[in-house]
């Protein structure tokens, strides 16, 4: 019995939820550093559009996008309260500029599903899966590939 508990443990995860645009998308939560409010930025000369600038959070130089930027989903609205979620990769902080954040949802990787081709606008070459809940469809957002691929036209 203890084995098929480990097991299923194995296959649990806990999505961190947000929205891009309209686009309910999650990422797991242990590969979040922390979330807050969009403070001060510097912009950056010549930078891709996405782009946001770069900020100084307690002595570490972030770099923040706009995700529905980099989607393709228009921008996201600053005046709305939006939230930064910051994530390392490769040794560089980065801040994922988000609508909202939005709850924590338990989900079993056994069901993730292949994301469709196109998911509600949004290229699913961004995405490592979709998870259906009850009442929603998430998006399971593939972190280092958005942050690989070059902006598009």
């Amino acid at each position: 019995m203890e084995n098929s508990d480990n097991t299923v443990n194995k296959n649990l995860v806990e999505l961190s939820t947000f929205l891009v645009g309209d686009a309910l998308c999650g990422m797991d939560i242990l590969k979040i550093q922390e979330i807050n409010k969009l403070i001060d930025m510097t912009t950056v000369p010549q930078a891709p559009s996405y782009v946001l600038g770069i900020l100084n959070l307690r002595g570490q130089i972030i770099t923040s996008i706009d995700l529905s930027k980099k989607l393709g989903l228009g921008e996201t609205n600053l005046s709305n309260d939006p939230r930064n979620i910051i994530v390392n990769s490769k040794g560089e902080h980065i801040g994922l500029l988000v609508k909202k954040i939005s709850d924590v949802v338990q989900a079993n990787t056994d069901k993730f599903e292949p994301p469709p081709s196109n998911m509600g606008g949004i290229q699913g070459e961004f995405f490592t899966g979709v998870y259906k809940t009850e009442d929603k469809l998430i998006g399971i957002l593939d972190v280092e590939k958005v942050l690989r691929l070059e902006e598009r036209n």
